[in-house]
């Protein structure tokens, strides 16, 4: 998960009893297999002492920045979001490398176009 951010923040009141994700989160992030994933990636946590809701803010490696309320969103969901953007940041980096345009655009007539789909061959009609 680490591998796509550069930056990770934590911020929570310890005494708030809404913490429960963050601190699921920040052990995810310093899991050991995490930590190697992505050794250069900033790890900040801020205890709060005011009411201020639990949040975790991500900067992905390309500089988008998103932030999380931590008081309705759980971990997994959080984690699982991350996840979704890295492989499309990978995504997205493996077409230019290519020498693609992205975003890739699909002409609207293909887009229309009917796909005749495929039918397996039986084992018979594959002998003759």
């Amino acid at each position: 998960m680490l591998k796509f951010l550069s930056k990770v923040k934590i911020e929570f009141n310890a005494l708030d009893p809404r913490t429960a994700a963050c601190m699921e989160f920040l052990a995810q992030c310093n899991a050991r297999t995490a930590k190697e994933s992505n050794p250069s990636c900033q790890l900040l946590v801020k205890r709060r002492t005011d009411s201020f809701p639990p949040q975790i803010s991500v900067t992905f490696v390309n500089g988008v920045e998103e932030t999380f309320d931590a008081t309705s969103t759980p971990a997994q969901t959080i984690r699982k979001m991350i996840l979704e953007k890295g492989q499309q940041l990978e995504t997205e980096q493996m077409f230019r490398e290519a020498g693609e345009k992205w975003p890739v655009i699909i002409p609207e007539e293909e887009l229309r176009q009917s796909f005749p789909g495929t039918k397996p061959r039986k084992a018979e009609d594959k002998k003759q």
